[in-house]
């Protein structure tokens, strides 16, 4: 049973899974909606240039029937005529054209948006395969088809007869009109005509385009095991990323130890944390912590001081306070200053002692003058 379960494709797509079907061409695209963009586009066009389409056809027709018998006979003066009768007919149309054309570069962008890929153009063999197609045919986008089809059909016939029965009387009355105001009446019923059969594919689009959408998140659906592969190639394996996370320490570790011969003085609790400070009087700036551990770390950085001559001071308050407050290769707060100081001062008075003889420094003072917020017990 867990093995189906994680077969089944039940997740939501990532933004990876959705961007890579982006790339292949796959993208949420609903015909119907494009398709009701671009004829009411069309049909509002014709309504706001209804008129000056009239004019450019009449003018198209009188300078078609203007011609003389001896032009008619002449090829240059035919060909003249050709091309004014070209010039007239591109200047009544590329209006139009160019509205429409927005409108079928615009109505992508309501769903899906632009997509180019040439992934898409491809041969794939799996098209041919026929279950494969009557899976697409009897599927769910089959029977959507099926109901678009139908839908249109009977929404489109019925309000083309409503509309043959409401404009019945004035297409009759045309014939009672004159050639010219026959032509803009023609024109203005057809333009109003062709707005209402138009608007009446906005019912299909706001279907269809959910429907769409749906479908496509449908296909797009993972499986638990297809996320786990997913989040492995993005994120990297758990035992891939705690190797790594290993490495690093072992890594950062050495360098640490590396620097404590380099330290001036290891401060330490005196078994369960140490930290050890360097102080280069001639870069100037405060003193800087280069190591610091608990427990078995401690012990290593004792041994490593210990092997090196490195001074190892026991100052529990002050050690907690480093090792809770620093962090490692930058300088120690503000409040730490003055107890750092001390054991510092007592570290250089013991290495001239040391070297040269003389008094021997008095011990450090059982408590530091720690800042409260800066405290751990």
């Amino acid at each position: 049973m867990a093995e189906s379960s994680a077969q089944e494709r039940t997740e939501q797509p990532t933004p990876k899974r959705q961007q890579e079907a982006r790339e292949k061409g796959q993208v949420p695209r609903s015909r119907e909606l494009s398709t009701t963009v671009l004829l009411l586009s069309s049909a509002l066009g014709l309504l706001l240039m209804g008129e000056f389409f009239l004019q450019g056809l009449a003018e198209l027709m009188r300078q078609g029937l203007r011609l003389e018998r001896a032009q008619i006979f002449e090829p240059a003066a035919a060909i003249l005529q050709f091309q004014q009768a070209l010039w007239e007919a591109l200047k009544t149309i590329t209006p139009f054209l160019f509205l429409t054309l927005i409108a079928a570069l615009a109505a992508p962008l309501l769903m899906g948006g632009w997509s180019f890929s040439f992934q898409a153009l491809g041969f794939k063999w799996e098209k041919l395969d026929p279950l494969k197609g009557m899976k697409r045919v009897f599927g769910p986008q089959g029977w959507m088809e099926l109901l678009k089809a139908l839908a249109k059909f009977l929404l489109l016939g019925g309000i083309a007869c409503v509309l043959f029965w409401y404009l019945g009387p004035d297409l009759i009355a045309l014939g009672r009109q004159g050639l010219i105001p026959a032509l803009y009446q023609l024109a203005h019923l057809m333009g109003w005509s062709f707005l209402g059969l138009s608007a009446s594919l906005v019912l299909i689009a706001a279907i269809d385009a959910p429907f769409q959408h749906w479908h496509h998140t449908r296909q797009l659906k993972m499986t638990h095991q297809e996320i786990k592969e997913e989040h492995k190639e993005t994120e990297g394996s758990p035992e891939l990323k705690a190797r790594v996370r290993r490495v690093q320490r072992e890594i950062a570790g050495r360098r640490m130890m590396a620097a404590v011969p380099q330290a001036n003085v290891v401060v330490t609790n005196p078994t369960h944390y140490a930290v050890a400070l360097d102080y280069q009087q001639d870069k100037g700036g405060a003193p800087r912590v280069v190591a610091k551990g608990a427990d078995q770390v401690a012990l290593k950085i004792r041994a490593v001081a210990a092997a090196n001559n490195v001074p190892v001071l026991s100052a529990p308050s002050l050690s907690r306070a480093l090792y809770y407050n620093t962090e490692l290769n930058q300088e120690i707060p503000a409040g730490l200053y003055v107890a750092v100081a001390q054991v510092l001062a007592y570290v250089f008075q013991l290495r001239r002692y040391q070297r040269q003889g003389g008094i021997k420094p008095a011990s450090l003072p059982d408590e530091f003058p720690i800042p409260e917020d800066l405290r751990r017990d």
